[in-house]
């Protein structure tokens, strides 16, 4: 059975990640407030079925791109459910095609493995080399579901928090498209 903790309001006592003890610092800093699990390993959308119903709410999958070069990359927020067409995506930002980012890219610049992708890997991104790109689906619903920067934690924030509060502190102003 996949293990699903009670629901936390607080920030995890011991962290896996700098990653994961930058986000909640920053969450609290702002007074951004928000939910949270402890799991075991969830690295597919499958696995987050429980977590969906745990929280009342729809994780998101959140994707590393890279245009052919690596010299352009992307941190691309949809729905869980919706399948990515990687020449839709590009369409709509009218640029080159691109694909995903390979892991070791993928681990060394947003500081988490494959499956912990998540829109608060934009506090690492210092030099804005990367562009925040929402999902118009996802950027209105009231709640976005996302990793924490683990496998293993989980959590569920008002989407305009990130929106409007994080991504700003960090230094990135998203693009929300229709795909």
């Amino acid at each position: 059975m996949f293990y699903i903790s009670e629901i936390s309001k607080t920030a995890p006592v011991k962290f896996h990640t700098i990653l994961q003890k930058k986000t909640y610092r920053i969450l609290q800093n702002l007074n951004i407030p928000f939910e949270r699990v402890s799991t075991d390993e969830a690295v597919t959308m499958k696995d987050c079925l429980g977590i969906n119903k745990k929280l009342d709410m729809e994780m998101v999958k959140t994707l590393f791109l890279c245009n052919r070069n690596e010299t352009e990359f992307y941190l691309f927020i949809t729905a869980g459910d919706k399948p990515f067409r990687s020449g839709d995506f590009s369409s709509a930002l009218n640029i080159s095609r691109v694909s995903f980012a390979p892991v070791e890219l993928t681990e060394k610049t947003l500081g988490v493995k494959i499956g912990a992708v998540t829109v608060f890997s934009a506090v690492l991104d210092k030099n804005n080399k990367i562009k925040v790109i929402f999902d118009k689906d996802v950027a209105d619903k009231e709640y976005c579901g996302c990793s924490d920067g683990t496998i293993t934690g989980y959590m569920k924030i008002k989407t305009k928090h990130i929106i409007n509060k994080f991504l700003p502190f960090t230094g990135h102003i998203p693009v929300i498209i229709e795909v």
